[in-house]
């Protein structure tokens, strides 16, 4: 018989994928032998990397049963050393091209400029 707490612990990468996205998540569950997962991410590219890490705890994730939705909403990011705003618009909508969008809803008029540590606003 499945044991929440060991699920939980599989799933434990995944977990912490939602937590860094920002991800809202319901309380974790069983059904039978499964572990009921229900969380609101607020990008496709975000349910994307919450996706990736789903299959790579398990492929086959057999003994989890997910539902992940995106509601659109504001996230905000801190700049990593390495950054750029191309590197970042690429992480968030899968898209290097979007780095203007970024700048502008930052009030960046050289998008060139960030600085390690800064906080962004990432717009929908």
């Amino acid at each position: 018989m499945a044991d929440l707490e060991q699920l939980k612990q599989k799933y434990a990468p995944v977990l912490h994928t939602l937590e860094v996205e920002g991800a809202q998540v319901q309380p974790l569950t069983l059904d039978g032998e499964q572990l009921v997962l229900t969380a609101t991410v607020v990008s496709e590219a975000s349910k994307d990397r919450v996706w990736d890490s789903i299959k790579s705890v398990d492929p086959s994730f057999a003994d989890l049963k997910h539902n992940i939705q995106v509601v659109p909403g504001t996230q905000t990011y801190t700049v990593q050393p390495g950054d750029n705003l191309s590197k970042i618009s690429k992480y968030f909508y899968g898209n290097p091209n979007k780095y203007m969008d970024v700048a502008k809803a930052n009030g960046l008029s050289d998008p060139d400029k960030i600085k390690v540590g800064q906080q962004l606003t990432i717009p929908q």
